[in-house]
């Protein structure tokens, strides 16, 4: 089936995770700051709602956005936030990233600008405690908006990868059909699967995150960036 366009995943494959005990740092600090809390408790009731939000991605596949982990850590510390007061703790969670950023991973960049030289190319990604808003910010802060012509995250469709809607509204965006993308990321059972349910094929990028590299049922494997580009002339 013919390709005619292609998709990244986020983190772990443009993007490698850094720093996330320092936001979670930055979080508490806020939280505490502004209600009086103690930081030990509420460290604890921030990491579990950071557990709570794994568990309804795995088991209801749809994301939670950072009012709900302000409102979850609220309810574990009987502690009231209305109003503004509220809406900036929820900003202070959704852009605690933007202090200790990921950093992209070497030669993302010149993929994406490879790729959006043949054909469209979007981002279909999983938020969660930094919501799309933040992430399509890290995008363009380091240069890759200009080549993309979508960003679908799965707070704004209100499901998660591998749900079909994430792939089904990307390539109606791009003017292709599922069964045309090529989807690139480093989870096998949202990555992969998801593409593949749709009809697409799918390149499991290994580079930042090889645990399902032995495993993969993906067309292709990628553990650096030049590798793809190098074989993207014959995807096409």
């Amino acid at each position: 089936m013919a390709i005619r366009a292609i998709t990244f995943d986020f983190w772990m494959t443009l993007f490698e995770e850094h720093n996330r005990k320092e936001r979670h740092e930055v979080r508490v600090d806020a939280f505490c700051r502004a209600t009086g809390a103690e930081p030990e408790a509420t460290s604890a009731a921030l990491k579990a709602a950071h557990d709570h939000f794994f568990q309804i991605h795995a088991t209801e596949q749809r994301t939670l956005c950072p009012a709900d982990a302000v409102r979850m850590v609220c309810e574990s510390l009987d502690i009231e936030l209305e109003g503004t007061a509220f809406d900036e703790m929820a900003e202070v969670f959704g852009t605690a990233i933007f202090e200790y950023p990921p950093i992209p991973v070497a030669g993302a960049l010149e993929a994406i600008q490879e790729a959006a030289r043949r054909v469209p190319i979007a981002i279909i990604s999983d938020s969660g405690m930094s919501p799309g808003t933040s992430l399509r910010a890290l995008l363009d802060k380091n240069g890759f908006t200009p080549y993309l012509q979508a960003l679908t995250f799965s707070d704004e469709v209100g499901v998660a990868k591998p749900q079909a809607p994430m792939f089904e509204r990307t390539a109606a965006a791009l003017n292709v059909a599922p069964h045309e993308l090529f989807h690139l990321g480093d989870l096998e059972p949202t990555d992969i699967k998801g593409v593949q349910a749709v009809g697409g094929q799918a390149g499991l990028f290994a580079g930042a995150n090889d645990r399902f590299a032995a495993t993969t049922r993906a067309e292709h494997t990628f553990y650096r960036w030049d590798e793809f580009v190098k074989v993207l002339p014959t995807l096409l």
